[in-house]
Protein backbone atom coordinates (compact mmCIF):
# COMPACT_ATOMS: atom_id res chain seq x y z
CA UNK A 1 0.00 0.00 0.00
CA UNK A 2 1.46 3.61 -0.81
CA UNK A 3 0.44 6.69 0.43
CA UNK A 4 0.65 10.02 -1.50
CA UNK A 5 0.55 13.72 -0.77
CA UNK A 6 -1.01 15.90 -3.34
CA UNK A 7 -1.62 19.57 -3.84
CA UNK A 8 -3.86 20.72 -7.14
CA UNK A 9 -4.11 24.05 -8.26
CA UNK A 10 -6.22 25.68 -10.45
CA UNK A 11 -4.92 28.76 -12.47
CA UNK A 12 -6.71 31.08 -14.37
CA UNK A 13 -9.66 31.27 -12.32
CA UNK A 14 -11.93 34.40 -11.71
CA UNK A 15 -11.36 34.29 -7.94
CA UNK A 16 -8.33 33.96 -5.73
CA UNK A 17 -10.52 31.30 -3.20
CA UNK A 18 -10.31 27.91 -3.89
CA UNK A 19 -12.59 26.38 -1.65
CA UNK A 20 -15.09 25.40 -4.21
CA UNK A 21 -12.61 23.89 -6.42
CA UNK A 22 -11.46 22.17 -2.72
CA UNK A 23 -14.94 21.40 -1.95
CA UNK A 24 -15.69 19.32 -5.83
CA UNK A 25 -12.56 17.25 -5.40
CA UNK A 26 -13.71 16.17 -1.80
CA UNK A 27 -16.87 14.91 -3.42
CA UNK A 28 -14.54 12.95 -6.30
CA UNK A 29 -12.69 11.61 -3.38
CA UNK A 30 -15.47 10.22 -1.33
CA UNK A 31 -16.94 8.28 -4.42
CA UNK A 32 -13.31 7.25 -5.36
CA UNK A 33 -12.98 3.27 -4.84
CA UNK A 34 -13.60 1.92 -1.75
CA UNK A 35 -9.90 0.66 -0.76
CA UNK A 36 -8.68 4.48 -0.89
CA UNK A 37 -8.37 6.65 2.11
CA UNK A 38 -7.80 9.99 2.21
CA UNK A 39 -7.06 12.96 4.68
CA UNK A 40 -7.97 16.42 3.64
CA UNK A 41 -4.68 18.87 4.97
CA UNK A 42 -5.06 22.68 4.67
CA UNK A 43 -2.82 22.46 1.98
CA UNK A 44 -3.24 19.60 0.40
CA UNK A 45 -4.72 15.94 0.72
CA UNK A 46 -3.33 12.67 2.04
CA UNK A 47 -4.35 9.16 -0.04
CA UNK A 48 -3.54 5.76 0.99
CA UNK A 49 -4.63 3.00 -1.04
CA UNK A 50 -3.11 0.29 -3.69
CA UNK A 51 -0.46 2.51 -6.06
CA UNK A 52 -2.85 2.21 -9.53
CA UNK A 53 -5.93 3.33 -7.53
CA UNK A 54 -3.93 6.47 -6.12
CA UNK A 55 -2.76 7.51 -9.95
CA UNK A 56 -6.69 7.18 -10.76
CA UNK A 57 -7.88 9.28 -8.60
CA UNK A 58 -5.25 11.78 -8.80
CA UNK A 59 -6.07 11.51 -12.56
CA UNK A 60 -9.81 12.24 -11.83
CA UNK A 61 -8.56 14.86 -9.08
CA UNK A 62 -6.93 16.63 -12.03
CA UNK A 63 -9.26 17.18 -14.09
CA UNK A 64 -12.27 18.10 -11.55
CA UNK A 65 -10.70 22.10 -11.88
CA UNK A 66 -11.21 21.99 -15.42
CA UNK A 67 -14.56 20.59 -15.44
CA UNK A 68 -15.18 23.91 -13.38
CA UNK A 69 -13.75 26.31 -15.58
CA UNK A 70 -10.17 26.64 -14.44
CA UNK A 71 -7.88 27.42 -17.49
CA UNK A 72 -4.86 25.63 -16.13
CA UNK A 73 -4.03 23.26 -13.41
CA UNK A 74 -0.57 22.54 -11.39
CA UNK A 75 -0.55 19.40 -9.72
CA UNK A 76 2.14 18.14 -7.66
CA UNK A 77 2.29 14.61 -6.03
CA UNK A 78 4.49 12.83 -3.73
CA UNK A 79 4.41 9.25 -3.02
CA UNK A 80 5.60 7.20 -0.31
CA UNK A 81 5.53 3.57 -1.59
CA UNK A 82 7.40 1.69 1.26
CA UNK A 83 7.69 -2.39 0.27
CA UNK A 84 9.50 -3.89 3.56
CA UNK A 85 6.64 -3.60 5.93
CA UNK A 86 2.97 -2.64 5.65
CA UNK A 87 2.40 1.56 6.02
CA UNK A 88 -0.65 3.47 6.30
CA UNK A 89 -1.76 6.95 7.44
CA UNK A 90 -2.36 6.14 11.15
CA UNK A 91 1.22 3.72 11.13
CA UNK A 92 2.91 6.39 10.55
CA UNK A 93 1.20 9.47 12.56
CA UNK A 94 1.30 6.71 15.47
CA UNK A 95 4.81 6.09 15.18
CA UNK A 96 5.68 9.70 15.47
CA UNK A 97 3.21 9.79 18.47
CA UNK A 98 5.71 7.04 20.24
CA UNK A 99 8.55 9.18 19.39
CA UNK A 100 7.50 11.87 20.95
CA UNK A 101 6.33 9.89 24.22
CA UNK A 102 9.20 8.17 24.54
CA UNK A 103 11.39 11.68 24.21
CA UNK A 104 9.47 13.04 26.95
CA UNK A 105 9.80 10.09 29.43
CA UNK A 106 13.22 10.47 29.00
Amino acid sequence: MAIAQVTIVPIGTDSTSLSGYVAEMYRVLEHAEPSIRFELTAMSTIIEGELEHIFRVVRLLHETPFEQGALRVSTTLTIDDRRDKQGSIKQKLESVAKRLQKEMES
